[in-house]
């Protein structure tokens, strides 16, 4: 259930980024009964990391607390709708429910006419578009190699965990 408290948390994470070299305005949180138990703010530029979304810190930060990578019945509050990166990392440590502020398009009016030497320009339908895809519809090119070896140690991990 919708809790104002924590998206006012988030956009207030995200207005970090107002004053946090470094950073891009996306704060999210992460809930869970009723508390926070991750936060995350953006921070691709100051880490070198192309993953450092708010989303993804604020689940990097609650899968660290909670000493586990399954955070099924966890809400995640989020200053805007989330990428296609993001929403899969929520659907693989399993968030329950997604509440966002601004929409895909409202970021897009606020960013229109940035440089790209202010941010990394990103075409979000195409991101989905690709994400989605199965491989050999995918844009860019992928080729296969060793997947005999490959499977050989796959099949080591998973061999003891079977039993």
């Amino acid at each position: 259930m919708y809790q104002e408290t924590f998206m006012k948390r988030a956009l207030a994470l995200s207005a970090k980024a107002l004053e946090t070299p470094g950073t891009e305005p996306f704060g999210a949180v992460v809930v869970k009964d009723g508390w926070v138990v991750g936060e995350g703010l953006n921070h691709s530029v100051a880490n070198f990391d192309p993953t450092s979304h708010g989303e993804v810190e604020a689940i990097r930060d609650a899968c660290r607390r909670l000493r586990s990578v399954d955070l099924a019945g966890c809400d995640l509050y989020t200053s805007c709708e989330p990428c296609a990166l993001c929403v899969a990392a929520m659907r693989i440590v399993g968030i329950r429910e997604l509440f966002y502020a601004a929409s895909m398009e409202q970021a897009g009016q606020a960013f229109d006419g940035l440089p790209a030497a202010a941010r990394h320009p990103i075409d979000v339908d195409d991101l989905r578009a690709e994400a989605g895809a199965p491989l050999a519809l995918r844009k860019m090119p992928a080729q296969q190699h060793l997947a005999d070896k490959a499977t050989e140690v796959l099949a080591a991990w998973a061999a003891p965990r079977k039993r």
